[in-house]
């Protein structure tokens, strides 16, 4: 099984979008400052994981999380989330 992961930055709050087979150790390395995209902007948490069959699906749907609509997406569904919260 592959997954899309979605991080939050605990130092910006800004997200980061990838997709893997394994997100525990995807989340270590992004911590452990391994992933040089990320590095200067942990720590993170795991904000939410859709799970796919195939890499390809996976990788589809992480391209359309970074394009325009799934970023908007993405923030409709945080802002949603942070007026829930309140």
């Amino acid at each position: 099984m592959y997954h899309v992961y979605v991080l939050q930055s605990l130092t910006d709050g800004r997200t980061y979008v990838g997709y893997t087979n394994d997100v525990e150790r995807r989340l270590a390395e992004h911590n452990a400052g391994k992933s040089k995209a990320t590095k200067h902007r942990r720590p993170f948490k795991i904000l939410f994981v859709e799970e796919y069959k195939t890499m390809k699906e996976a990788k589809d749907k992480e391209i359309w999380w970074k394009s325009s609509s799934g970023r908007k997406k993405l923030k409709a569904y945080f802002s949603m989330l942070m007026d829930t919260n309140s």
